[in-house]
């Protein structure tokens, strides 16, 4: 499906989102083939067996993206992740993997709350650690709870770095940001969206970081989103296609 027909369906829908800018909608379609700037490969969408490989990628300037070369290039799926705090809460209560606490729960400490939560938190698990291949986005410039753009059925939503993978495994966001995403899939804590469609971007630097600027402590998901969208609009309207 074209992304202009995920834009159609985003509007019958009725979904809460954020227009595609021009200079996105063109980046989207430019890197699902080669990328030539690998910063690790050998990676799996969620575990799924179905043969691809999939890559770190480097090739837009101040950005991290996940891409497949395979089937004509292809991003990646969006499992769902509920680790964090009310990790049995609601709609994760079936997740047959999470966990107590995220990757950077010291951090998001700091701003008075125990922890992501993904229920209400639109976070992306991005970053593979403890195994072989093993990728650092650290490494390459980008900072934990750093804001993220999200391509996700023709529509732009932002979250957060808030998690890494052990293993192979890539393509997982939290349960909150696959309800923005994909909410007429029901997505639950062992259900999310199989097709490599989504277009995870991080980005390098500071001014990707929301601090105490963010929402932490917000009600609803959507408060949250709406608190990082000036630094989101800011990154991505600097991307170059």
């Amino acid at each position: 499906m074209r992304l202009s027909e995920f834009l159609a369906v985003a509007l019958v829908t009725g979904a809460t989102a954020y227009d595609i800018p021009d200079n996105l909608r063109d980046i989207y379609y430019k890197h699902k083939g080669k990328c030539s700037n690998v910063l690790k490969g050998g990676f799996t969408n969620g575990g799924h067996s179905d043969g691809n490989s999939f890559e770190y990628c480097g090739d837009i300037e101040g950005a991290i993206f996940m891409h497949s070369s395979a089937k004509g290039g292809q991003y990646t799926n969006m499992d769902v992740d509920c680790d964090g705090a009310n990790n049995s809460h609601g709609k994760c209560s079936n997740d047959p993997s999470g966990q107590g606490q995220t990757a950077f729960k010291d951090e998001v400490k700091k701003f008075g709350i125990s922890d992501l939560d993904a229920n209400l938190h639109p976070y992306i698990v991005f970053g593979n650690e403890d195994d072989s291949p093993e990728f650092k986005p650290q490494d390459h410039g980008m900072e934990p709870l750093s804001v993220m753009a999200v391509v996700c059925k023709g529509q732009l939503h932002y979250g957060i770095w808030g998690d890494t993978n052990g293993g192979t495994s890539t393509g997982e966001a939290s349960l909150s940001m696959a309800e923005l995403c994909f909410s007429d899939e029901n997505p639950d804590g062992d259900s999310g969206h199989d097709d490599n469609d989504v277009l995870y971007i991080g980005f390098t630097g500071k001014d990707a970081v929301p601090g105490k600027s963010a929402n932490w402590k917000a009600k609803t998901t959507q408060e949250f989103e709406d608190s990082i969208k000036s630094i989101g609009d800011k990154l991505v309207a600097g991307l170059k296609a």
